[in-house]
């Protein structure tokens, strides 16, 4: 009974053994399809199957919507470590953790550059940093874009992707969503547009502040999109959730975002809609 055992396991000089290098093939989240990785970078981290809006980091989202070469802004910004917080590793060892997994200083790229021509300010958060967790430098990162588009006469855009605010940095954190968005009123009364794209995840203190202030809301298909997540709400008004219930499509359904865009289309919408709002 052979069938199941490998009688010669010795290769010839010059056979090929047919291995699928790691990290060539990644699964769709949705339809669950075995796909391509090149193939899906090269459709913009897009499920060519199903449209499944994949994950992408802060600079890889800068690169998808800018021409080209951008200005970063305030890069050195560091988080510090006020309440020396510890939970199963220390706060600093956290920080240290997320710049070397994202080469960024903290969960916030912020940059000067033009989008189809359309010269905007960029602020991109990054979820690989402690969930895209919002702390003090985040706030200052976002207030200092605002302020640069105020001083420059420039549209701005944010694109959120954040867990919320950062509990390492207790209120301190919690005080950037009053802080960023009284810095959006100044903007506003200069009549500069701001467009809010929301992407997956979207919560918390993000959500409850400037990710819902824009001039145009504007959200990738699928994204969660909310205060608290599903799970704690359903706990706590025991009752079961709506179908789809925090995904963009839900939102837009009930008048909580202007637009739904495939990430593909989204370069051109939004230039588009800056050439509106500026006019």
């Amino acid at each position: 009974m052979a069938w199941f055992r490998r009688e010669d396991t010795a290769i010839t000089p010059g056979e090929q053994v047919n291995r699928v290098p790691e990290g060539q093939w990644v699964k769709c989240g949705s339809c669950k399809e075995m796909l391509y990785r090149r193939e899906v970078i090269q459709n913009l981290s897009v499920c060519p199957k199903c449209a499944f809006h994949f994950r992408i980091t802060a600079r890889e989202r800068l690169e998808l919507l800018l021409d080209g070469a951008f200005e970063e802004m305030d890069a050195p910004l560091v988080s510090a470590d006020p309440l020396q917080f510890r939970d199963t590793k220390p706060y600093l060892a956290r920080l240290r953790d997320g710049r070397a997994k994202t080469r960024s200083s903290d969960a916030l790229v912020s940059v000067v550059g033009t989008l189809d021509g359309v010269r905007v300010v960029v602020a991109a958060m990054e979820y690989g940093f402690i969930g895209g967790s919002m702390g003090v430098v985040v706030g200052e990162k976002v207030t200092r874009a605002i302020e640069r588009a105020l001083t420059e006469r420039t549209p701005l855009l944010i694109v959120s992707c954040s867990g919320g605010a950062r509990m390492m940095e207790g209120t301190l954190s919690l005080m950037q969503m009053a802080k960023i968005s009284a810095a959006l009123s100044r903007l506003d009364d200069a009549r500069l547009p701001f467009i809010s794209l929301l992407t997956d995840p979207t919560t918390g203190g993000v959500t409850a502040s400037y990710a819902m202030l824009g001039d145009l809301n504007v959200a990738e298909p699928g994204a969660l999109i909310g205060f608290a997540g599903p799970r704690v709400i359903e706990q706590t008004i025991r009752q079961k959730l709506p179908e789809g219930f925090q995904r963009s499509e839900f939102l837009l359904e009930h008048g909580m975002l202007d637009m739904v865009v495939d990430r593909r289309e989204l370069k051109k919408t939004l230039s588009r809609s800056f050439r509106l709002l500026m006019a």
